[in-house]
């Protein structure tokens, strides 16, 4: 507060090459939010040489840093500039990583079975304290929940959500779809995870259920009759179980099927499958929407019916301020 008025949290964001158009996009919804560059060079040996853009000048400012770990192969250099930044001095440090990559492998199923979530964790749990205190890492919609107790005291995460997004997408329908939405949850984990968020909409669970030996997803509560039934779940990676789900759901008279993760993962090019043809056949899928947590299935599937992606920008950018 200076002169009697209060003055807007200044954030400096920095990102990896992946997320240029998000960090774009968030500086472009706030006025307080200042992109600043990062130099991603390697030497001849492929190692990272990275140079940190106006690092004298980012002394006692809030810096932030805007993550994809979408691969092995980028992790080690956005991490080498996630542990300089908070020695630089600044007042604080906050790291954004939309998508919590290894949060699906939470489980040890058998002696031996390693817990890359955990590993992961424990990583970012040793970013260095900057002078402000704990970096904050934000993270959207991980796998599961019990996967906060997994980083230590050095970080204060904060796990925000997607689905006021989608909830905003649903009213903006057209009134022909927007009419008698239900919202379809693939697994008990899924319904157990968000249907407290969505409780205002009628709900249909799935099941999966062993036959012999494949996994065969099932109807186990809910009606879908006539309903604009929209399945909802954290991320998506083959895709298979939420193709078995729209089958299930049609086969109970859904009169149209729409699918909306929060992470859209797609290794090998699986969202190829959910691609509206030109040849006439149904379309098993009206809308499929995803948000721009994974750039590289966001620049893939661009301008292909029936995906639509939802930016975390607004959001982040709010988280930001805070």
């Amino acid at each position: 507060m200076e002169n009697g008025t209060f003055t807007k949290k200044q954030v400096l964001l920095y990102y990896c090459v992946e997320m240029e158009d998000v960090a774009r996009k968030i500086a472009s919804d706030s006025d307080c939010i200042h992109l600043h560059s990062i130099n991603w060079r390697s030497f001849d040996d492929g190692f990272p040489n990275l140079f940190i853009n106006k690092a004298h000048n980012i002394r006692g400012q809030h810096v932030a840093f805007l993550a994809s770990f979408s691969s092995p192969a980028v992790i080690f250099e956005q991490l080498s500039v996630i542990f300089a930044l908070p020695r630089l001095f600044v007042a604080s440090f906050t790291l954004v990583l939309p998508f919590f990559p290894t949060g699906s492998f939470e489980r040890m199923e058998e002696e031996g079975d390693v817990a890359t979530a955990f590993t992961m964790a424990r990583i970012l749990s040793n970013i260095p304290i900057s002078r402000g205190g704990p970096t904050s890492v934000v993270v959207y919609d991980i796998h599961a929940l019990q996967e906060r107790f997994y980083f230590g005291d050095h970080v204060l995460p904060l796990f925000e959500t997607g689905i006021p997004l989608l909830k905003q997408r649903l009213q903006q329908l057209p009134e022909s779809e927007k009419f008698q939405i239900v919202i379809a949850f693939p697994d008990d984990g899924a319904w157990k995870r968000f249907y407290k968020q969505l409780g205002h909409y009628p709900a249909v669970i799935c099941t999966k259920v062993r036959e012999d030996d494949k996994r065969i997803v099932r109807l186990k509560e809910g009606d879908p009759a006539g309903c604009h039934v929209v399945i909802v779940d954290d991320l998506v990676q083959s895709g298979g179980t939420l193709i078995e789900c729209q089958k299930v759901l049609a086969a109970h008279g859904a009169a149209k099927v729409s699918a909306y993760v929060t992470h859209g993962v797609f290794p090998k090019r699986s969202w190829e499958q959910f691609l509206h043809k030109n040849d006439g056949s149904e379309k098993a899928f009206t809308y499929f929407w995803i948000t721009d947590s994974c750039p590289v299935t966001v620049k893939a599937i661009a301008n292909k019916a029936p995906f639509e992606v939802i930016s975390l920008a607004g959001s982040i950018a709010d988280a930001l301020r805070t």
